[in-house]
């Protein structure tokens, strides 16, 4: 692609890797062949999706824990088939959500300081409050939410890109053959409501573009890359318009700066090193070091490791750099679900990093026992609310009735085969008899 030499305050960022002994050793890092990161990050917490036999396990590390974890160190391990994704909740620093090939998404709480035993029971089993099954025709590989909540952008197998307004379950736009290669796409929403997305050529050359949801015969920027097959995972800072580009088996990060001036999508630079990565998580703005300018933070996963990498602005000022700093979206929800479910928007509530980042208690997590959309919505802004039609516990107990009622049914039935096959016994007994007599 072609590379325009322009100002930016960005266009000096480097990458550094930290020192061995600020690295995560002696992970086995789960080999599923899925294009997700495998690695969700938050200020308190790295969790990495790991090798687990029986089933699907990850394992939930405090930040500080560095160095060797030992073999026997706690997991979440609930799921029944493999784990292909997780993401912490971005109101809550100790709840996380897993999504498994069982076909399930769990959401765990995780102790303040960290597993001192594994957690096999979720808090909480989703389920579906929206279908939007019958919108695609193949298989979804990511989904995005816009800035406010009010659509959602899908990337999926059928090389469609949709956007969806996901309470009236209704397409609002959508590209077909978005990129035309038969590997997999993403597609996330950007602050200005564009749709950023990776994927591949017809000769499997990989792509990005840029997209507007309001007329998507043609993107308004497309750029080819390389050929190499690693589907790219797009990162995104919404305060500083960039986009980090990891690619699945690549050695690399890309960056780009996005802006209204053509050609919209500006190469930055790229961090490379000697190792493949297997997945990245992440970090949040909140969990960075404002005084060290440090404007994001990666943590790549190799096949036994998980290795921050820290992306730094250089500044000479020890001064507070507020052109590197906008305010951020803080853990303070803007709506509840209820309110969401009524037809309200809200842009995140952002924080000030000037003073850094001070995490606060967490608010208290708790299930709502019966369907949101059966009652009146209560405002409470001091309680973590994640909304489920039924409480978990009331659905296990209808299912063991229905269980306990075929098992009854089973005995019966068993019981009168056998009644039937006595009196057969018996009757032959009686033929045999008057034979021999």
């Amino acid at each position: 692609m072609r590379r325009v030499v322009r100002q930016s305050k960005f266009r000096h960022v480097f990458g550094q890797a930290v020192k061995n002994d600020q690295c995560y050793d002696d992970i086995r890092v789960s080999r599923v062949t899925w294009d997700s990161s495998f690695c969700a990050v938050n200020p308190r917490f790295v969790a990495i999706i790991i090798e687990a036999s029986g089933g699907g396990a990850f394992l939930v590390l405090p930040l500080h824990k560095t160095g060797r974890i030992d073999k026997s160190y706690p997991t979440v391990c609930g799921h029944t088939g493999p784990v292909l994704d997780i993401d912490w909740c971005p109101h809550n620093d100790q709840v996380i959500a897993s999504g498994s090939e069982d076909c399930t998404v769990m959401v765990w709480q995780i102790p303040e300081n960290g597993l001192t035993l594994s957690l096999t029971e979720p808090v909480v089993i989703l389920e579906a409050l929206l279908n939007l099954g019958d919108i695609h025709s193949d298989m979804i590989y990511n989904v995005s939410w816009n800035r406010n909540g009010s659509l959602i952008c899908t990337a999926s197998k059928d090389k469609k890109v949709r956007v969806i307004d996901p309470r009236k379950q209704e397409i609002v736009a959508e590209k077909e053959k978005a990129h035309e290669g038969a590997r997999p796409m993403r597609a996330i929403f950007l602050a200005d409501g564009n749709v950023f997305t990776t994927g591949f050529s017809r000769m499997s050359e990989r792509q990005l573009a840029l997209w507007n949801p309001k007329n998507m015969e043609e993107p308004i920027a497309l750029h080819e890359m390389d050929t190499s097959n690693g589907v790219l995972l797009p990162f995104y800072d919404p305060d500083t318009s960039i986009i980090y580009l990891c690619g699945k088996g690549d050695s690399s990060i890309r960056y780009f700066e996005i802006t209204d001036e053509s050609p919209y999508v500006h190469y930055l630079n790229t961090f490379s090193s000697k190792e493949p990565q297997r997945g990245m998580g992440y970090m949040p703005k909140r969990g960075l070091d404002v005084n060290k300018c440090e404007i994001a933070r990666f943590f790549k996963l190799h096949e036994r490791k998980c290795e921050p990498i820290i992306m730094t602005v250089p500044r000479k000022s020890d001064l507070f750099q507020d052109d590197l700093y906008p305010d951020t979206a803080g853990p303070e929800a803007a709506l509840e679900a209820e309110e969401w479910f009524e037809g309200r928007n809200a842009d995140p509530l952002l924080i000030s990093l000037k003073h850094g980042y001070i995490p606060g208690k967490n608010r208290d997590l708790k299930v709502v026992k019966k369907n949101i959309l059966d009652s009146k919505p209560t405002t409470n802004k001091k309680c973590d609310l994640i909304s489920v039609p039924k409480k978990t516990a009331d659905t296990a107990s209808v299912q063991n009735e229905a269980k306990l009622d075929e098992i009854l049914k089973e005995i019966k039935s068993i019981k009168d085969t056998i009644c039937n096959q006595d009196e057969r016994i018996s009757k032959l007994e009686q033929q045999m008899a008057k034979i021999a007599a």
